[in-house]
């Protein structure tokens, strides 16, 4: 498999999007979990579906580059593929010295955008750091692991080692990425509504806020034509984060309801097949009904 990503690697960009978009298709009609999956997310967000469509070749897309984004030739960086909507605002933040908090949804190429971003603003404030699921298989870990090192990207466990690693590294001011809607592990969340429905939703990120200042920038990895990329950023925050008095629920709905409005203008390149409302093993059972 690692030859075989390594020689996906070396073909032009666009070339494996362009399979990509396929792949997708054929993911699509030959898996009726995934479109019941599909249709049920697109339901609940009132978002129309024909534009949501246009996210089933995008997700297949986005399977088909990561051997690129993985294992490309170190000499290929990603300056030249990607132009910039907000960068001032990743530029400010810096240069007052606090850290930056990266909030990513499984919108566009998000694994893009954490490189880009670490290419361009990693410095004297060391390497980005991000948690990091290694890939079970080792080969792929290896390939993971080298892609973010080129890239000034040290990835951390999801322990409480890991969060102790971001945590310092944003107090230097250096900066993360976080996939704000991904299912945390049991005890690092919270139900909280994600399009009228309970979803567990982490509470790391206004964790982190109140523990180190860091500024919160929500920002998407758009997929452009060719090969290219546009990263929008832009600032955001809300007063429950800095509320002592607010719960982590309101934290979890203040961010899912940033990541609804955010879908909602882009549906396009969501990932719809994503299962948000899964249950970590272990947890309680989400509140039937909210006060």
């Amino acid at each position: 498999m690692i030859v075989l990503f390594r020689w996906l690697a070396r073909l032009p960009l666009a070339w494996l999007q362009a399979c990509g978009a396929v792949l997708g298709w054929l993911v699509w009609w030959g898996s009726p979990t995934y479109r019941r999956q599909f249709h049920r997310q697109v339901a609940g967000s009132g978002v129309d579906p024909r534009r949501a469509r246009a996210a089933i070749a995008a997700t297949g897309r986005m399977v088909a580059e990561l051997p690129w984004v993985w294992a490309r030739p170190h000499e290929d960086t990603l300056s030249w593929r990607v132009t910039w909507d907000g960068q001032h605002h990743v530029q400010a933040a810096l240069a007052a010295g606090r850290g930056v908090i990266i909030m990513s949804p499984h919108i566009g190429s998000w694994e893009v955008g954490a490189q880009a971003l670490a290419e361009a603003f990693a410095g004297q404030d060391g390497a980005w750091v991000v948690l990091y699921r290694p890939p079970r298989h080792e080969g792929l870990r290896t390939l993971v692991e080298r892609s973010r090192e080129r890239s000034q990207v040290q990835g951390v466990p999801t322990t409480l080692a890991g969060v102790r690693a971001l945590v310092r590294a944003l107090r230097r001011g250096a900066g993360t990425a976080i996939l704000p809607d991904q299912v945390p592990p049991l005890g690092q969340g919270v139900w909280a509504p994600f399009w009228g429905q309970e979803a567990y939703t982490m509470t790391l990120l206004p964790r982190l806020v109140q523990q180190t200042g860091a500024a919160v920038l929500l920002t998407w990895c758009e997929r452009l034509p060719a090969g290219r990329f546009k990263i929008h950023v832009k600032p955001w925050s809300d007063p429950t984060w800095h509320d002592p008095q607010a719960s982590p629920v309101q934290w979890a709905s203040a961010m899912n309801q940033a990541i609804e409005s955010l879908v909602r203008a882009h549906p396009e390149q969501y990932l719809w097949g994503y299962n948000r409302y899964k249950r970590p093993e272990g947890a309680p059972a989400a509140p039937e009904k909210r006060p």
